[in-house]
């Protein structure tokens, strides 16, 4: 058990203690809100780059406000006399694709170790130095702006230290949220919660987008001072465990979905004093863990192309100005909230993840095609399609990372040892960043022979992903279907068959006070 941060200390002496049961409900909507901003500002301080990178390499025959990238220039007729050297050559989309892929790799290397790293350490230090370290490089890359930084090395570096600290955010704030929610409508619950991300990314770009005509080193900067600041908020007040105050634990297991009467599996129970960090070896081999980390290296893929690439495209295929493709690339991610809220609630009735995530790829394949052919029409397709596309994109995406990840993590095999937590997250998305890493990066070598050729490589993606979790479905499916033959083989009479025994005429009440008579039928439920 950790000691609380000094502002929950000071926030318990001067409130009167109240019931357990308020004290759960109030520290659960803390931690919930608390981990939402904090990870919202992660997600909002690595937005601007995408945003920025139709100013750093931009056709400057287009009349430009500001007059300080005149300086820059070599000829009077160099269509790109305006781009910001080093990305001012006619590779700019390679140059740009390798600061994706150097940022988005060094996330992918360092999320196994911070996952590793944060089941050892207090978590509530871990993210506020990691948020921290995020909000200085963040700010050193806008800083190039106004140091007149020209060299790639440069943005390189800062991409690389900046994206490894990047991934103390998500196996951390996972674990949290695992360790304050068990799995009653863990799908619900988290789908609602990673709407963070997509916050973060409209925020993000709504917030770059307002400096990046004028001065594109403000994109950064600011977004940097956010996380930043909620790091020290973290600090202060984040509570990373419920017997940190003395809170109840949450219940891991559940009863079996379909038939709710029955026990759960009885597994030992590891005390919370007793709980030590599984290995990666041990995490790899928990049922569903590669699958499902397979399943988000193309989601992934695919999420993250439409991040750091779809305002380049917008201004690319459209009339629009800078300011209003970032904008418009905002409507993406609020289907993704709405794809993430969607897929947690279908999920948790239907008690099939992998259901869920296979049927929304399988839509979301058919729905890019669509954007790519008939997007660029006008305003209002574009808008719908983007909203649809971030649904079907972002929804299976979210499943995976949040609901998927926490139950895999305290899978019964694991004993309730909530230190896996960390790991098994950091594993499945640091698997999944690696194909994020890779998406921007063969986009960037793509688009030069034309937008259509990157959106078949993301439809091939979307389907592979599809194919990964097959198995699972199958799996899923017919553990239905074996539970709907036992439920006809132990309950005969469906309940809908047995309200008309009830209600019914006088012949039928004679039916139903045999079977009362036998033994058959108690408290309304069949034996």
């Amino acid at each position: 058990m950790a000691v609380p941060g000094l502002g929950i200390r000071l926030l318990r002496r001067l409130t009167p203690r109240f019931s357990t049961e308020f004290r759960n409900r109030s520290y659960r909507m803390w931690v919930i809100g608390l981990t939402f901003f904090g990870y919202t500002s992660y997600h909002l301080s690595r937005k601007p780059i995408s945003v920025v990178k139709s100013v750093l390499h931009r056709n400057c025959q287009v009349p430009l406000d500001s007059e300080e990238y005149i300086q820059f220039s070599n000829t009077p007729n160099d269509s790109c006399y305006c781009c910001w050297a080093p990305f001012n050559t006619d590779n700019a989309n390679e140059l740009l694709g390798s600061l994706d892929l150097a940022y988005l790799f060094a996330y992918a290397v360092a999320m196994f170790f911070s996952g590793h790293i944060g089941e050892r350490v207090n978590l509530r230090y871990f993210l506020t130095f990691g948020m921290l370290m995020c909000g200085i490089f963040t700010c050193l890359f806008g800083m190039g702006y106004f140091w007149n930084i020209h060299t790639l090395p440069y943005y390189i570096v800062v991409q690389i230290i900046g994206g490894a600290f990047q991934s103390t955010g998500w196996p951390s704030m996972v674990a949290i949220m695992g360790n304050w929610f068990g799995k009653g409508r863990r799908g619900l619950i988290m789908g609602i919660w990673n709407s963070h991300t997509s916050v973060g990314n409209i925020l993000g770009s709504l917030i770059a987008g307002y400096f990046v005509d004028d001065k594109w080193g403000l994109s950064f900067i600011v977004p940097g001072l956010i996380i930043a600041s909620m790091g020290i908020i973290i600090f202060f007040f984040l509570v990373v465990h419920p017997a940190d105050v003395g809170c109840t634990l949450p219940d891991h297991e559940s009863p079996d979905k379909h038939h709710p009467a029955r026990e759960p599996a009885i597994h030992k129970v590891i005390p919370p004093a007793d709980m030590k960090p599984i290995s990666l070896k041990r995490a790899v081999f928990i049922p569903g863990v590669i699958e499902f980390a397979l399943c988000l290296f193309f989601a992934k893929l695919v999420s993250y192309t439409f991040l750091f690439w779809l305002p380049t495209y917008i201004k690319n295929s459209t009339n629009f100005t800078d300011e209003e493709a970032a904008d418009l690339s905002t409507l993406f991610d609020i289907g993704g909230i709405i794809g993430g809220i969607i897929s947690g609630v279908i999920s948790d009735r239907l008690g099939g993840r992998a259901c869920t995530v296979f049927v929304s790829l399988a839509f979301g394949a058919p729905m890019m095609y669509v954007y790519s052919v008939f997007g660029h029409i006008g305003l209002t397709e574009n808008i719908i399609m983007l909203i649809l596309c971030g649904i079907l994109v972002n929804g299976p995406y979210a499943l995976i990372t949040t609901a998927v990840a926490a139950d895999l993590g305290t899978h019964p095999s694991l004993n309730g040892n909530s230190k896996a937590l960390s790991t098994v997250t950091a594993l499945i998305d640091g698997t999944g960043s690696v194909g994020a890493a890779l998406g921007p990066l063969l986009t960037g070598i793509i688009s030069p022979t034309g937008w259509s050729n990157v959106f078949y490589m993301l439809i091939a993606a979307d389907l592979a992903a599809c194919l990964l979790v097959v198995r699972l479905v199958v799996k899923e499916l017919s553990e239905w279907c074996c539970s709907k033959e036992e439920d006809i083989k132990v309950n005969p009479l469906s309940e809908p068959l047995l309200n008309s025994i009830i209600h019914d005429d006088d012949e039928d009440d004679s039916i139903h006070n045999s079977l009362m008579a036998d033994g058959s039928v108690q408290n309304g439920t069949v034996q």
